[in-house]
């Protein structure tokens, strides 16, 4: 457990989060792709971007790509020319009249406490227009013990919630639309246990 913690806190070093990361990003965002027409989204707020690698997704769209991760941003900003700033959510204010109906958090929650989380997301529903959704990636720590249960308890977040535990979280800051687990493998073996979850900010 010492060694997936220790090779877990790489991934703060830009370098090593790509390479661990990019095999499983398209992964990742499957059921994001699924359930939504990217081409129709107008303005995105992705919440705790890393390097920038979801931007790919929204070339068309404007974009605003947020992180505490100093290295990632500035990563980010000479690869992708996109607009990214080193922000914390918790204390974003948008320009008057410009929400978001794209609010993208992939895998960010679980480096979060309960307590956090819950800021977090409360600052997100303003940030969401009318017609918008936020969309949320996160890690699930299965129930039972098994490989993605330990890669889970090694990550470098230490808030991995049980499926159940993040729907509850979830649907007390927004009104469900899709709430979707689904298994990241290699090898025919599951890696990482995820859940996509789509909510609106009126319930």
């Amino acid at each position: 457990m010492r060694i997936i913690k220790k090779t877990s806190r790489l991934m703060t070093n830009v370098t090593a989060y790509r390479l661990w990361q990019a095999p499983f990003a398209r992964a990742k965002m499957a059921p994001v792709l699924q359930y939504n027409d990217l081409r129709a989204v107008r303005r995105v707020l992705d919440v705790g971007c890393g390097p920038g690698t979801n931007c790919a997704y929204f070339a068309h769209a404007d974009y605003l790509g947020i992180d505490l991760n100093h290295d990632y941003i500035e990563y980010a900003r000479r690869r992708y020319r996109r607009e990214f700033v080193v922000q914390d959510v918790r204390d974003y204010r948008p320009p008057e009249g410009q929400p978001f109906d794209f609010v993208l958090m992939n895998s960010l929650l679980h480096h979060l406490s309960d307590e956090d989380t819950h800021q977090a997301l409360r600052r997100l529903r303003p940030l969401v227009c009318s017609d918008g959704h936020v969309h949320v990636i996160e890690l699930v720590m299965p129930e039972r013990a098994c490989v993605a249960r330990l890669l889970a308890a090694g990550d470098r977040g230490d808030y991995a919630r049980p499926l159940g535990r993040w729907n509850e979280i979830l649907s007390e800051h927004f009104c469900p639309v899709v709430f979707v687990p689904y298994p990241v493998k290699a090898f025919g073996i599951t890696l990482w246990n995820l859940v996509y979850f789509k909510g609106r900010g009126e319930h």
